[in-house]
């Protein structure tokens, strides 16, 4: 059965593009357009399509409106184009946070210069969130923040479920963490953090980071698989949120207890050690890599400057970025949590951790900050 796909944007000259590239495929239907956020809640509810793509700047009712809308109505796995500025870096985090699972650039150069690799990368993003989300009914848990403040921060959520729909899965009590007896949690065992995540991401590192409170006492490496023009502003977010310090990681700043350090879009984040203490280095990414930054090399990282001591999660992302980076890890006697499947937007990365037998614990994504706090 085909992926029915709805396309909205006010330019109906996109929506042609759009609408041309997904029809290549024969795995999906567009089976209908839609001008502006008003018009697509109204299609959404006529049309019940498996997948939406989205604008942001739209008349009558932006984008970011229409997602909140859409997620009250009817959820549904919304794909945003987004301009890699920093404004439009705001406008996407603003999305995502109201129930969007993934963006893309607007400006097709942006991701390749070949205009197939375009196609085909719209293609695959489309079907892979249509069938890992679209396909039940019902939006995963973790594509909406939680319907209550979390308890550990008392600053304000990024946004909240808007009333009138069935409480999400998030907003009831976290089911029980499958947990592994070889990796209890125990305070001073570990000297680092480094949690690594892809699609779906940045709703589950405000879920995580929003449980640790202002003495969580490991540094922290974060990894988000973002553009270089995204990652500075989704700190500057983070960093209001949460109690502990975020920030986009600078070559040179050190690894303190309570900081977090978000790796730059674009760069590589790994560790090097200058009058005994530990600090951030950031170097370029070699053409053949495809995650900039990459899970698996600040994994790796990780493993050489501190065996023994890390402790990596794996969140929700496509692919299998982070795997090999965590069978390196275990070598040197570190441990690995993963997200578990019913709570990741996307159950790749996770799943080839724990595929891999290298997830010492599989926890739901609520489970995962909360088992972090009991580190203090």
């Amino acid at each position: 059965m085909k992926l029915r796909v709805l396309v909205v944007d006010d330019s109906g000259f996109f929506r042609r593009r759009i609408r041309d590239m997904l029809q290549a495929d024969p795995e999906l239907e567009v089976v209908g357009e839609a001008a502006n956020g008003r018009e697509a809640i109204e299609q959404v509810q006529r049309l019940r399509p498996d997948v939406v793509t989205m604008d942001i700047e739209m008349p009558q009712m932006d984008g970011i409106t229409a997602v909140r809308e859409i997620m009250r109505v009817r959820p549904t796995p919304i794909l945003m184009f987004s301009s890699l500025t920093y404004e439009g870096a705001q406008a996407t985090l603003q999305a995502l946070d109201a129930g969007a699972v993934d963006f893309l650039p607007k400006r097709f150069a942006d991701i390749s210069a070949d205009g197939e690799q375009v196609k085909r990368q719209l293609q695959a993003r489309v079907r892979e969130i249509g069938r890992r989300v679209g396909g039940r009914g019902a939006m995963l848990s973790s594509t909406t923040p939680a319907a209550t403040p979390t308890p550990a921060v008392e600053r304000r959520p990024w946004s909240s479920t808007a009333g009138g729909a069935a409480a999400p899965a998030s907003a009831r009590p976290a089911p029980a963490a499958r947990v592994a007896d070889s990796a209890p949690v125990r305070p001073g065992r570990y000297g680092l953090l480094v949690i690594g995540t892809s699609t779906g991401g940045p709703v589950a590192l405000q879920r995580v980071l929003t449980q640790l409170p202002r003495s969580f006492p490991l540094p922290i490496l974060l990894i988000q698989h973002m553009p270089a023009s995204f990652t500075a502003a989704f700190a500057e977010r983070l960093n209001e949120l949460c109690a502990i310090s975020v920030k986009e990681a600078a070559d040179g700043d050190l690894l303190q207890p309570g900081r977090a350090l978000l790796a730059p879009g674009g760069q590589q984040l790994g560790i090097k050690s200058s009058g005994g203490q530990l600090q951030a280095r950031l170097f370029a990414a070699a053409p053949d890599q495809l995650y900039k930054p990459s899970v698996d090399i600040a994994f790796t990282e990780a493993a050489r400057a501190c065996p023994g001591k890390v402790l990596a999660v794996v969140l929700t992302g496509m692919g299998s970025d982070g795997c090999e980076g965590a069978r390196l890890l275990k070598q040197t006697g570190s441990t690995v949590w993963s997200q578990d499947e019913a709570t990741s937007v996307i159950y790749g990365m996770p799943a080839a951790v724990a595929k891999a037998g290298l997830s010492d614990r599989v926890l739901p994504l609520d489970a995962v900050g909360a088992e972090l706090a009991k580190l203090c």
